[in-house]
């Protein structure tokens, strides 16, 4: 939950926690919460460019605010003993918060040189990674299906560049662009470093999924302290509500959110409802700014969506927030 959320900083051994048998109650609750969450998710962008600060100053404020909205939620509700790592588990977690520091200056970044809607929907080619990462390098078994999807997703995303229909020629060209090709090769640097994030978390299933965002929040709030001093503080104003926002909303109450709705739901069903997020972005793209994405983005966003959701099959999914 992106950038990368996301869009985003859960740590994917949340997906595997057991589900009660016959609650429909529950699973219903958790569609709802899901749901919440990714449309919450979809408006980062919109917070990111009202606010209009240097990404790293962006992320800061960001891994400041929310590191404080999660440990005041945490504490509210007993769960401080969760806070505290030690050994492996420490260093895990720190360097999975370097990672997501990485990912989320690259994907603010992203976000005015290139649109909302494009740096969200490349930033979810992330599960593409993870798959490859694990043959290469893990050994993983990896089906003929499997290679096939991957393939269909990769071809999607460059449908969804733009790259092959003049809308990146177009967007290079206007006065508003600050690099459209830079955006996108960084949103899939961003979303590179989110699959480490993903691979380092499954190393240590034993960190609950607050323990991790909150760390990787308190990382990225340390490792930038310099970034307000040296890139400028934010004017009084607006841009601190936004930024405010992005803290409390996007990382506190978003993944609090999410984190409760995985809980009460099937791998499968999560893989469906986590789209929710970048279609969200999609739509709040056009009704806020305009900017829609040309017919042969929205046939590789369908392209990526059919095959990012045939990987993440029960079994084969991985929960992840922006």
């Amino acid at each position: 939950m992106s950038h990368s959320p996301s869009h985003t900083a859960a740590s994917p051994s949340l997906a595997s926690t057991p589900q009660p048998a016959n609650a429909p109650t529950r699973e219903r609750d958790g569609q709802w919460l899901l749901i919440a969450g990714g449309v919450l998710l979809g408006t980062i962008g919109v917070f990111v460019e009202e606010a209009g600060q240097h990404p790293l100053v962006t992320v800061w404020f960001r891994c400041a605010f929310g590191a404080m909205a999660l440990l005041a939620w945490c504490l509210a509700t007993g769960r401080g003993r969760e806070l505290v790592l030690n050994g492996r588990a420490r260093w895990v977690a720190c360097a999975s918060g370097v990672l997501m520091v990485l990912n989320w200056a690259l994907f603010f970044a992203a976000i005015p040189r290139t649109s909302i809607a494009v740096a969200t929907v490349i930033f979810h080619i992330q599960p593409i990674w993870v798959i490859v990462f694990g043959a290469l390098f893990l050994r993983a078994a990896i089906s003929p299906i499997q290679w096939l999807a991957t393939l269909a997703a990769l071809a999607g995303l460059v449908l969804t560049t733009g790259l092959l229909d003049g809308t990146a020629a177009a967007a290079a060209a206007s006065n508003s662009s600050q690099g459209y090709l830079a955006g996108v090769l960084m949103c899939l640097g961003g979303s590179l470093c989110y699959a480490g994030v993903t691979l380092l978390a499954n190393t240590q299933k034993a960190i609950s999924p607050y323990a991790m965002a909150l760390w990787q929040c308190l990382v990225g709030a340390v490792a930038l302290a310099w970034a307000p001093w040296a890139v400028g503080w934010p004017p009084l104003g607006a841009a601190w509500g936004w930024l405010l926002g992005l803290g409390v909303l996007h990382t506190g109450l978003a993944y609090v959110v999410l984190f409760a709705g995985m809980a009460r739901l099937g791998l499968g069903r999560i893989a469906v409802l986590q789209f929710v997020y970048p279609l969200t972005a999609v739509l709040v793209d056009w009704a806020v700014y305009g900017r829609t994405l040309s017919p042969v983005q929205l046939a590789g966003v369908g392209l990526m969506a059919a095959a990012l959701w045939t990987l993440r099959r029960p079994g084969k999914a991985a929960a992840s927030a922006g």
